[in-house]
């Protein structure tokens, strides 16, 4: 009987912790149904080459670093399915945008950036806000190179630089206030893959 009583323990424990990490993630799903819905009106940025803002990268890959990677890959096919739900493009009757490229993308993107978790747990989130604003650029080059390479044509002047390497640039200034307001959140809801000790509180104020 003895011996039940610390097993009984750890399984609460176990599903205690699965669920706080579940709760986090829902959030940070509804949070990139709000910010997808949100990037539409957001009008684009006539002196940055009309580029666009994107939120909802920085989102995935603050989840990439909190997340275990079953609910990472998880939300990286969320964020790719409504990406590709909303720039899926045919044009007579060609496929210049294959449904299900985002997810892929995110997925591999995703998981780098959840293989440097280690700089994460250390307080190191420069790494990782300079690396949202690069992927976000990354998905934007691959989703241009793709309608180039099906079009035929492929033109880099200053204006197509500037719409896919601006957008990245706005994600890496948002990253630092994304990542610190995730990281609250996070807080809020027990998140246990976290680190206890070192987060961007005790970052910031060194």
């Amino acid at each position: 009987m003895a011996g039940t009583l610390p097993r009984s323990g750890f399984v609460l424990r176990h599903w205690s912790l699965v669920i706080s990490a579940m709760i986090f993630f829902l959030v940070l799903v509804a949070l990139v149904f709000v910010a997808q819905v949100a990037e539409i009106f957001i009008p684009p940025l006539e002196w940055m080459f009309n580029a666009h803002v994107y939120i909802v990268p920085v989102i995935v890959f603050y989840g990439a670093m909190a997340l275990p990677l079953p609910l990472m890959l998880a939300l990286a096919f969320i964020a790719g399915f409504l990406w590709d739900a909303m720039t899926v493009q045919v044009l007579d009757a060609h496929v210049e945008i294959s449904f299900g490229w985002s997810i892929l993308l995110y997925a591999v993107l995703a998981a780098i950036m959840h293989g440097l978790k280690p700089l994460f747990n250390r307080g190191r989130w420069e790494v990782h806000c300079v690396l949202s604003g690069v992927c976000t650029s990354l998905i934007l080059l691959a989703q241009y190179l793709m309608i180039s390479f099906r079009r035929g044509s492929l033109i880099f002047n200053h204006e197509v630089w500037w719409q896919i390497g601006g957008p990245g640039l706005l994600a890496m200034l948002m990253a630092p206030l994304v990542f610190w307001s995730l990281d609250w959140v996070s807080r809020l809801t027990n998140n246990p893959y976290l680190p206890r000790e070192e987060g961007f509180d005790e970052y910031a104020s060194r």
